[in-house]
């Protein structure tokens, strides 16, 4: 696909999708499509955001690790002997190669085209045949390590390593959340990631939108969950790194299955009113939550280009839910009612792709059930503003010295 240019006009027209949700228009359709623009927003966004890679539980024991892929980025996560967490890349600082792929247990990650070793905490232990190489220093050819934060029970990786923590500026969203106890609830890690050929931006808009789900949605699966219910905050912070909505249901403790109600045990720490909404909660610009009282689904999204990314979906449940004998059942239940809902929300975001394609693609105007939408737009546009204005000035400042 041939890019666009980038220019001035872009980043001012991108004003009125932060306008209030009434006024409010979409962004410019090539923010989905151009590879120029994704290549912009990898510095952006991915190169100074917190990017979700996984929960703490994945690397639970010394020597356990996992490794994740974003925005071209090959990652590992390890817990240290000393118990320390850890993120560093996974690109051997010899040739290249990667050092690590899938998750496990080790001892040290050694690269399998030479056998460089790295210790748990990246540091390189061994470098075999290197003794003739002149003014060669192990210590200086560590693996790069990454600044990593734990929110929710959530594991997060910066590039930056003078980004500001995470958890204050997610303080209201965690307050919505604290009912679910999430750094407690359990799940068994993803068999697999799945990739989807569209931008990711595309499939988080969907997951954030409650004016589809009484249209595209429409049937016993989901019509306890009305999109006129839809509730939308209006004290977020300024610097709030995350955002939510939240939705009203018919009945308290409803839950995606046939039987539309909860049939694995509800989080102990939601109160009456809480057991009588869902959750949707988003720390862009990879994770996202649907949240019911006796189930978390989360995607996790790792942008991979202008127009695919990968999605690593789970679920998470109270402690004692594997307690019950007929949990294999009961989960098995609720898959197949989400999987429904999921194929539905795929199809759309397939065909959503594709149109943002077209010439006559629009800029469209919001619902007000489409509160969600203006959220994401008032974290992504002030992001975006910046990092063009920043650009702008360097390349400035680089014309001036010449």
């Amino acid at each position: 696909m041939t890019s666009l240019p980038l220019d001035d006009a872009l980043f001012d027209a991108m004003e009125t999708s932060i306008l209030p949700t009434e006024e409010a228009e979409s962004l410019p359709p090539l923010c989905y499509t151009d590879a120029a623009f994704y290549e912009f927003e990898k510095q952006a966004i991915f190169a100074k955001e917190w990017l979700c890679v996984g929960r703490e539980s994945w690397a639970a024991g010394p020597g356990d690790y996992f490794t994740s892929f974003i925005a071209d980025e090959p990652l590992i996560v390890a817990r240290g002997r000393d118990g320390v967490l850890r993120a560093m890349s996974s690109v051997c600082q010899h040739r290249a190669m990667l050092v690590a792929e899938g998750s496990g247990k080790a001892r040290a990650f050694v690269c399998p085209y030479h056998h460089w070793t790295y210790a748990l905490d990246g540091s390189l232990a061994a470098a075999p045949a290197m003794e003739r190489s002149c003014k060669f220093h192990r210590e200086d050819f560590n693996l790069p390590v990454f600044a990593l934060e734990i929110w929710e029970g959530f594991v997060f990786v910066n590039f930056d390593k003078d980004a500001a923590p995470l958890a204050p500026r997610l303080a209201k969203v965690s307050e919505v959340l604290r009912g679910y106890d999430l750094s407690n609830a359990t799940g068994d890690k993803p068999a697999g990631e799945q990739r989807y050929p569209w931008n990711w931006k595309v499939m988080f808009e969907n997951n954030n939108d409650g004016y589809h789900a009484s249209k595209l949605h429409q049937g016993p699966l989901h019509d306890f969950i009305p999109s006129e219910l839809a509730e939308f905050p209006d004290d977020l912070p300024g610097d709030t790194a995350g955002y939510y909505r939240t939705n009203r249901t018919l009945h308290p403790d409803a839950a995606f299955n046939a039987t539309q109600r909860a049939v694995l045990p509800v989080f102990p720490g939601l109160s009456a009113d809480e057991r009588h909404r869902m959750v949707f909660a988003n720390v862009p610009p990879t994770l996202s939550l649907v949240m019911t009282v006796d189930s978390v689904i989360y995607l996790i999204l790792r942008a991979d280009g202008p127009e695919s990314h990968r999605v690593d979906q789970g679920v998470l449940t109270a402690p004692r839910a594997k307690a019950d004998p007929a949990y294999e059942q009961k989960m098995a239940m609720g898959f197949l009612a989400a999987s429904e809902i999921i194929d539905q929300d795929l199809h759309v975001d397939e065909m959503v792709q594709i149109g943002l394609r077209s010439r006559f693609a629009p800029r469209g105007r919001y619902s007000w059930q489409e509160g969600a939408q203006r959220l994401f737009n008032t974290w992504l546009v002030p992001r975006y503003r910046k990092a063009w204005s920043e650009r702008n000035k360097a390349e400035g400042c680089a014309g001036e010295s010449l």
